[in-house]
């Protein structure tokens, strides 16, 4: 199978988990509206939790490894190196659901809360299966890549459509 094809089939896959969790979001998860500032900044909890995995992970390799420890930039390749780039990644993923999950909580009203915490909770287990499949073969990482991305993006699509209509 071609890495276009794997890339396509993880990506898919990401998809059908973004309307599985804005579906359990909107059906299943009740919060009360009174709470929605907080509770939508406390949402990012589970992006930050992720961030601090990936970036204690990089620093327990600086530690122990000669060739890092003063800062130098990771073999290329490497498992380092690979850490480096999802902890990027998962950066920009971050800064994403910060900007947009409070406006989708906004808009969904009722329903926004609890789509905004299934998109946590997604985020946290998308980023894992990211970071693990990134350094079991690079191609693996496109389910966690499109699991962290497409529901935020679809669950925001989603939200405008229902204002607008």
């Amino acid at each position: 199978m071609t890495k276009q094809k794997k890339i396509l089939i993880g990506m898919s896959a990401g998809l059908v988990w973004s309307i599985l969790l804005i579906w359990i979001g909107t059906t299943y998860v009740k919060i009360p509206v009174f709470s929605r500032v907080i509770i939508t900044e406390f949402f990012l909890l589970a992006p930050g939790l992720v961030l601090l995995l990936i970036i204690g992970r990089i620093a327990a390799r600086r530690f122990f490894d000669e060739t890092l420890i003063d800062g130098e930039a990771p073999v290329p390749g490497s498992g380092a190196d690979v850490d480096q780039r999802v902890l990027r990644n998962t950066v920009e993923q971050a800064v994403l659901a910060a900007c947009l999950w409070p406006a989708i909580a906004y808009l969904l009203l009722e329903d926004g809360l609890g789509v905004v915490m299934c998109l946590s909770v997604g985020f946290a287990v998308a980023r894992l299966i990211f970071w693990v499949g990134y350094h079991m073969s690079p191609p693996l990482r496109s389910f966690g890549f499109a699991a962290t991305f497409y529901p935020t993006v679809v669950a925001l699509l989603w939200a405008l459509l229902l204002r607008l209509l």
